[in-house]
């Protein structure tokens, strides 16, 4: 048995939880760990010469933690060194803990095998064994996330990939999410990134899994129907909300029935909350969509698992 450190006992020792302690101890608990181990295990070095590599279980809760507060990779080493209880969730020891190349690689990893959206379907899989997501309805709806506009970097450019676009009277720089939400719990069932000057209406038809009888959206979606790619959907009843300065011409019913059909797309609005707020992303952290779009697919797992949190627990 391992001899525990003076940092270990007095954190066996105080008395009461902090809000980090109790977030992990939530999240520990709802993320189905070993299915996701094994998404990841099949290419996962085994290691040779040398060093072994360190646990995958360690370096996936190392990742998702990082994910969690929004750290960078040096940020997220010195949080190993000085916190006990991320260092008590990853289930590592002082002794021996991941630096900032070692949590850097482990990121490039998982990128270049695509798997934050193979985890992020593993997490929808569990969420459907639990009955929990539905496919009768979806509500489609985009986010923008914002990008540095500056050009003082080593390219002397901004990102090529992201774009401007005015929302309002404000111009905004960066990237947007689109996601396809079921339109009863508010669960995130597809996810498509484009830069931010393209039309929310464009990747729609991404948006839908294909078993849906009716479709909200914003205003920005007017039109989705007659599309090429949804004219097959015969079955689907459309509730696309009307433009507000359109709604003046309605009669009290007509207004009545709007304001219920405008406020159902609401819910498509809890998984941004929680990605932009709890998780702090509302910002990328990265040059291009595809780095951006591999992390966006894990925050939407974590969503997805907060949101039906009571449902999985109960």
């Amino acid at each position: 048995m391992d001899q525990i450190t003076f940092s270990e006992a007095e954190y066996q020792t105080k008395k009461r939880k902090t809000r980090r302690e109790i977030f992990l101890e939530r999240m520990d608990k709802l993320i189905p760990w070993k299915q996701l181990e094994k998404k990841v295990a099949r290419y996962y070095p085994k290691g040779q010469n040398g060093r072994p590599p360190y646990p995958l279980s360690a370096m996936l809760r190392v990742h998702c933690m990082q994910l969690f507060y929004n750290l960078s990779d040096p940020a997220m080493e010195d949080a190993l060194y000085e916190i006990e209880s991320m260092r008590q969730f990853a289930g590592l020891k002082l002794d021996r803990l991941p630096d900032e190349t070692t949590i850097l690689k482990f990121r490039h990893f998982l990128e270049q095998h695509g798997l934050g959206k193979v985890l992020f379907k593993e997490v929808n899989k569990h969420l459907e064994k639990n009955g929990l997501m539905l496919r009768e309805g979806s509500i489609v709806d985009a986010t923008i996330i914002s990008a540095s506009s500056s050009t003082k970097n080593s390219s002397g450019k901004r990102d090529p990939e992201m774009h401007q676009t005015r929302k309002g009277n404000e111009w905004q720089f960066g990237m947007k999410m689109h996601i396809g939400v079921d339109d009863t719990l508010g669960l995130i069932h597809s996810i498509d990134t484009t830069a931010a000057n393209v039309h929310d209406i464009v990747p729609s038809g991404k948006l839908l899994h294909g078993e849906e009888r009716r479709v909200f959206g914003d205003a920005g979606y007017l039109g989705i129907q007659k599309r090429g790619e949804h004219k097959h959907r015969k079955n689907v009843s459309w509730f696309i909300a009307k433009r507000p300065g359109s709604r003046k011409t309605l009669n009290a019913d007509k207004l009545k029935a709007e304001k219920i059909k405008a406020s159902i797309p609401s819910k498509v609005e809890h998984p941004f909350r929680y990605i932009k707020q709890v998780f702090g992303y509302n910002k990328v952290r990265y040059r291009g969509l595809s780095k951006n779009t591999n992390r966006l697919h894990l925050l939407a797992a974590f969503s997805n698992l907060l949101i039906g949190e009571k449902y999985l627990l109960a």
